[in-house]
């Protein structure tokens, strides 16, 4: 049913503009705005919807992936633009926000919505 469709994921935010600003500016995303609503262009032709919700409670887990072929560097690119790195009681992290004790080396961080998102080694 199903099979030809192009599905696509989204998820919400109490601030449009903040919003924009962040995926676009900060993080150096293709956004595109249409009818009070966001959309990131992601590379490989995926578009993911962002829509505003005045009673907004942010994602407890991970939404947005951004695997990344040095951890490292996207790290410090993005803790130069004021991204803050989250740090979780049970997984612990490096000086710099990098969980490295299974799986890829991984650092999640927040948008201005407080949803988590994420980069991650290759």
């Amino acid at each position: 049913m199903f099979g030809k469709t192009k599905a696509f994921s989204g998820f919400s935010v109490n601030d449009i503009a903040a919003a924009k600003r962040f995926y676009g500016e900060t993080l150096g995303l293709r956004v595109s705005e249409e009818h009070g609503l966001l959309t990131l262009h992601i590379e490989g032709g995926t578009d993911i919807l962002i829509y505003p919700k005045d009673d907004h409670t942010p994602a407890t887990f991970t939404i947005l992936n951004f695997p990344v072929e040095d951890i490292e560097k996207a790290v410090n690119e993005l803790t130069a633009r004021e991204v803050r790195f989250e740090r979780y009681e049970n997984l612990p992290a490096d000086e710099k926000g990098i969980f490295r004790e299974a799986g890829p080396p991984i650092a999640w961080f927040t948008d201005p919505a407080g949803n988590i998102l994420s980069v991650l080694q290759e």
